[in-house]
Formats: structure tokens, C-alpha cells, sequence
């Protein structure tokens, strides 16, 4: 499949995505600092494992600004007049991927054309070993209740999260 031999562009809601893993919110509890910097060590290494791009924005003060977290990371600091919601809303579009558990956040990016993806079924990917998580394909993943159409398969937006999400598990073609 074609999809797969190009990068996918990640923009991950920073603050939302630390505050969703345990360990990631104990360093934030050591600073703000602590914890934006293990989490784009934690998305280094999903870069590195799938070779796509991630792009981290986290609420930002007085002008913003950009800056290099870690290798395959981009991060980006809101400005003080502007939310992180709405930098995700503005930069999300056809051929990405938006990590967060805000629901506003995602029907926005769904409309932008983005993928939305929530940021507990992006951590149980990049935190669980390669080979070791379920399929997106298995049974439990089907929802129950009325619906038309094939009642095994998962609607149009929960099979792009899924398309998205299976990235972070293949590993690249790449020699090294």
C-alpha cells in the first residue's frame, strides 16, 4: 500500500497528551519543562520506529514561537492571544493525523479533513511494545447497536484513526 511509503504529519495537543499518561504527568508534576521534554522523546521514538513527522503544540506565551524538541519532533508554542486548540484547528488538513482527547479540538480537525486520533489510543500505540497491542481489526473494536451497512466494520472515521494509528507499529524500510 502506497500510504505507507509516505510520512504521515502528526500534530499532537502537547499538554493534553502529557496529562494522559501517568508517567509523562509525573515529570510534568517535576516541571513544564520535564515534561514537554519527555514527551518528544516519547514521539522521537515514534518518528524514528515509523518515520513520520510530529509536530507538538503546546500553549505558548506572549508572541509563540518554535523550537526543536528532539530528533523528528517539531515543537510549537501558541501564541499568548491564541490557544493550542486553535493552532491544532488552524494546521490540521487532508494527510494528518491530530493526537488529543479534546472533543471540540476533533470535530473541528475532522472537518479540516484531518485524521483525529485521541490521545489514550495513541499512547497505548506508541507505549506498547511493536507486535505486542491488538489489531485494529479484531472484533471488540466493532461498535455495538442499530447501525446500516457491514456490521463488522468500524465507520469511515474509525478506520482512518485505526490506518493512522497502525503506522506508528510498522517499521520503515529503511536500512540504518
Amino acid at each position: 500500500m502506497e500510504e505507507y511509503n509516505r510520512a504521515m504529519r502528526w500534530l499532537v495537543d502537547g499538554y493534553n497528551v502529557i496529562r494522559c499518561a501517568p508517567a509523562l504527568a509525573a515529570r510534568e508534576q517535576e516541571s513544564l519543562e520535564a515534561g514537554r521534554e519527555a514527551l518528544c522523546r516519547l514521539l522521537s521514538g515514534a518518528a524514528r520506529a515509523s518515520g513520520d513527522q510530529f509536530t507538538v503544540v503546546f500553549d505558548g506565551t506572549r508572541a509563540g514561537g518554535a523550537a526543536f524538541g528532539a530528533p523528528g519532533v517539531r515543537v510549537l508554542f501558541s501564541p499568548a492571544s491564541e490557544r493550542a486548540d486553535h493552532v491544532l484547528a488552524r494546521l490540521a488538513g487532508a494527510g494528518v493525523a491530530v493526537v488529543t482527547n479534546d472533543r471540540e479540538v476533533r470535530r473541528a480537525v475532522a472537518r479540516a479533513g484531518a485524521v483525529a486520533v485521541t490521545a489514550d489510543e495513541f499512547l497505548a500505540r506508541v507505549l506498547t511494545p511493536s507486535g505486542s497491542g491488538k489489531d485494529a481489526d479484531e472484533d471488540d473494536d466493532v461498535p455495538h447497536g442499530p447501525k446500516k451497512g457491514n456490521p463488522r466494520r468500524l465507520p469511515k472515521k474509525a478506520r482512518a484513526a485505526a490506518r493512522a494509528l497502525n503506522r506508528l507499529a510498522r517499521p520503515t524500510k529503511r536500512t540504518q
